[in-house]
């Protein structure tokens, strides 16, 4: 018997050696072929004053003095950023004394960070690349006592030497859309080996998502469901006053009827603006916001508004003094959440088409009735409790979006109903944030 037992733990050190040694052999390629990408650019970056690539590379990384033992929060982009409001909150609340780093991967993620999360975090930058050099050079900066993932924008790198270094990874408020599921599946080695093999635990929005990472080989037990903390980000209502200023800051006036489209994209942004010219018909005075979810697009979006005989203006020539439009093209960042309590409708783009959809918490927060289309694979969870609460409604082309906005904008009463149902869903929803924080290590 104790030859046996002898046997099988030798089996079991083989195992786990040969495991450590594949993974090792992983990484070993993934950072040589870092180096391949990054060896070329690295004189750019350093020598020709490329401010861009070396932000990247972390070679001007910001003089922040820092505690050791830091909580640092990375995310992505815009949408990510957002999600990370509520969490910097109350972390700062929770451990006032402890130093708080924010990354963003974007620079219009970065730019929104700064806006919003500018007096609440002690040190704030761009995500450098994955590169072994420059991860060096970032945790000798952050030393970290745990790094917070908000959704998604895994870097193996930077995961794999904070586990080595004894620091916390979490990843919180994460989906998993189908795409991403069947991409996942097809690159199991690298997904299990790689992206999530450094992560202490993975705190998922739905218990959908939930099963889909358990159904690419994550071990159960580092998945736990605690709900979107989006659903806790404050949103406190706008005031009479503040609204006036922000509809005269835009040209138009809280009298008019106004539908605002956010997060558009592509090939619904023509449906959006053939409903909103039939529309015009019949509601005259109905002024339309469309915020495309790629600003880069909005010169686009206005010579079709044109070649559809209405008056569009962009957001910034509103600044110049331009006032007289139908049509506004909202090409700047961080004023569409505020924009949204000034309308009678809301729709959120992404979903006429197969892009995912957007998050529907802004108007719904706001208490406005929210449309969306049928292409809600990313937000399953959201989307289908909002249609359960009676504050949205989904359409599948451009004939029942021109069907739904012609009801509400009839019926003020039935609109303010349904907008009501909406914020009572959203204000319903809380307690996520409170989940994540159980997480976060003291």
């Amino acid at each position: 018997m104790p030859s046996l037992l002898i046997f099988a733990s030798c089996e079991e050190v083989s195992h786990l050696e040969s495991k450590d040694m594949i993974d090792s052999a992983l990484f070993f390629l993934y950072h040589f072929f870092w180096t391949l990408f990054a060896a070329p650019l690295l004189p750019f970056a350093r020598w020709k004053k490329n401010t861009a690539l070396a932000e990247r590379f972390a070679l001007n990384l910001p003089a922040c003095k820092l505690r050791k033992g830091s909580l640092w929060i990375h995310a992505l982009s815009v949408g990510e950023v957002l999600s990370a409001v509520p969490l910097v909150k109350a972390l700062r609340e929770r451990f006032p004394h402890r130093s708080i780093v924010f990354t963003a991967t974007t620079r219009q993620g970065l730019d929104i960070a700064r806006k919003e999360l500018g007096g609440r975090v002690d040190c704030l930058f761009r995500m450098p690349l994955d590169f072994w050099l420059s991860i060096r050079s970032v945790v000798r900066l952050v030393r970290p006592g745990q790094m917070i993932v908000v959704e998604t924008d895994l870097w193996p790198g930077y995961l794999r030497i904070l586990k080595k270094s004894g620091a916390g990874t979490l990843l919180v408020n994460s989906r998993i859309s189908p795409g991403t599921f069947h991409g996942y599946r097809r690159s199991r080695l690298f997904v299990n080996r790689m992206l999530f093999a450094n992560l202490d635990k993975c705190l998922m929005q739905s218990d959908l998502d939930a099963s889909r990472l358990a159904g690419v080989g994550i071990p159960p037990e580092k998945i736990v469901t605690v709900g979107n903390i989006k659903f806790d980000r404050e949103w406190a209502p706008m005031s009479l006053g503040e609204k006036e200023r922000l509809a005269g800051s835009l040209g138009l006036s809280l009298e008019e009827p106004l539908w605002v489209a956010g997060s558009t994209h592509s090939g619904e942004e023509e449906i959006v603006l053939s409903v909103f010219a039939r529309l015009r018909r019949s509601f005259p005075n109905l002024k339309l916001i469309i915020a495309p979810r790629r600003m880069e697009e909005s010169g686009v979006i206005l010579g079709s508004a044109l070649a559809k005989g209405l008056k569009p203006v962009l957001r910034t020539d509103i600044e110049r003094g331009r006032s007289s439009f139908d049509l506004l093209v909202l090409n700047t960042l961080g004023e569409l959440e505020g924009i949204y309590s000034l309308c009678r409708v809301a729709f959120v783009g992404g979903s006429l088409v197969p892009e995912g959809g957007h998050n529907l918490l802004e108007p719904a927060s706001h208490g406005r009735p929210v449309l969306f289309g049928t292409h809600m694979h990313g937000f399953v969870s959201m989307s289908q409790s909002l249609l359960e609460a009676g504050g949205g409604r989904q359409v599948k082309d451009g004939e029942e979006l021109f069907t739904a906005m012609e009801e509400l904008l009839a019926d003020a009463a039935r609109a303010e109903a349904m907008g009501k149902r909406a914020r009572e869903f959203a204000e319903a929803n809380r307690g996520a944030l409170k989940r994540v924080l159980d997480h976060v290590l003291a």
